[in-house]
């Protein structure tokens, strides 16, 4: 890493936990999709980009992760992806057994009033598999902004048929499937726009014409923290991250990413 980030970095904010789900859905004769959700426009940070559904790790995850046995923050993250994604989507997947159609659209919206996860999971009697969830990248950045996200990032399949998604309406415009390299090609394009995290992300799950693929792949590459840095590169300034990690690209021209660092909601 670079010897650049000194005065800078101990003074940036503790970083928040946070969680963030990749979930395939396979199609005929085509790369998998992805769900994504599209941020409002009007939202301070990342305002209309091309994100995955996840979010802060909040007290409550904590309390249902240490019913299961994964170490707390691990499981307290993984717990805390399956919440964001259904309530930003409207996608179950993380459940021991499938949730009904009537659950989910009542869990949804209590959820975006603030509900514990907890309360509607005991009222249903709904247990999580947290082991579905497979552990794919951990990103934090090590820039001073009020708010700083340490973000781990897992992968996760449903079935062929599984429902389109239904947009939460309060911090996303739009949620829908989508092939990897069909995001960014749709962001070359300047048809969408994708942060500088979400891109390389994307780049590498591009690689992968399946889950089984892209599993076997998280479960034999190394999991680093992902500090993204800046040095000059060929006299111009690039944003760096390490190699090693699996992703294919690992620098990017300042001037053509279109943020820093992402953060999730």
């Amino acid at each position: 890493m670079n010897d650049n980030m000194t005065g800078e970095e101990t003074e940036r904010p503790v970083p928040i936990p946070a969680a963030t789900l990749v979930i395939f859905r396979h199609r005929a004769a085509a790369p998998p999709e992805l769900l994504v959700v599209e941020r409002s426009a009007t939202m301070a940070f990342a305002g209309g980009a091309i994100v995955f559904p996840g979010g802060r790790i909040d007290a409550d995850d904590h309390a249902i992760a240490a019913a299961h046995s994964h170490e707390p923050e691990e499981g307290a993250a993984r717990v805390a992806a399956i919440r964001e994604t259904l309530e930003e989507s409207g996608i179950a997947i993380g459940f021991a057994s499938p949730p009904s159609t009537d659950w989910i659209a009542s869990a949804q919206p209590r959820l975006h009033a603030h509900e514990p996860f907890s309360t509607l999971l005991s009222e249903a009697g709904l247990e999580l598999d947290l082991d579905i969830l497979v552990p794919f990248a951990r990103w934090c950045p090590a820039h001073r902004e009020a708010r700083v996200f340490d973000t781990r990032f897992y992968l996760a399949c449903v079935s062929d048929d599984a429902p389109n998604p239904v947009v939460d309406a309060t911090e996303n415009i739009s949620s829908f499937w989508a092939g990897a390299q069909e995001v960014i090609d749709a962001a070359d394009a300047g048809k969408v726009k994708v942060i500088f995290p979400t891109r390389r992300n994307l780049e590498r799950l591009a690689l992968f014409d399946s889950f089984a693929a892209a599993e076997a792949h998280a479960r034999t590459t190394p999991i680093d923290v992902v500090t993204p840095w800046m040095e000059e590169r060929a006299g111009e300034p690039h944003l760096c991250i390490p190699e090693g990690l699996g992703y294919p690209i690992t620098s990017e021209p300042l001037r053509s990413a279109a943020s820093a660092f992402g953060k999730p909601r």
